[in-house]
């Protein structure tokens, strides 16, 4: 999964903070939101430390991988058969005529008897 997918940026995160406490030693003033504003929401500018922001987590496509799977079709021996069985054909019947379901739908609805 760390291969096929992005999954694997999140290894990055620990550089993440270690990106942030050197902008931090270089302005006290900023705060971790606006590290993250300044990195991920104004695009990539070559700045001073181009090469340092590109290291972040979801910033640079790497490591993609595409895998193939070659899939072989194995070869048909042409001395085996397979043997077909014929089934005798089943008759339709019809059942019975007399039994009308729309006549007992309304007896559900008698109250119960007593024998």
């Amino acid at each position: 999964m760390l291969s096929a997918t992005e999954v694997h940026q999140l290894l990055k995160l620990p550089y993440i903070f270690q990106h942030f406490l050197t902008h931090q030693q270089a302005n006290n003033n900023i705060t971790f939101l606006q590290f993250l504003d300044m990195h991920y929401m104004h695009g990539s500018p070559k700045d001073n430390d181009y090469k340092d922001d590109m290291r972040l987590p979801f910033k640079s496509a790497d490591n993609c991988t595409a895998a193939l799977s070659p899939a072989f079709v194995p070869v048909v021996n042409p001395g085996f058969a397979i043997k077909t069985i014929e089934l005798p054909k089943l008759e339709k019947t019809a059942g019975n005529t007399d039994f009308v379901l729309s006549a007992y739908r309304s007896s559900i609805w008698q109250p119960p008897k007593s024998c």
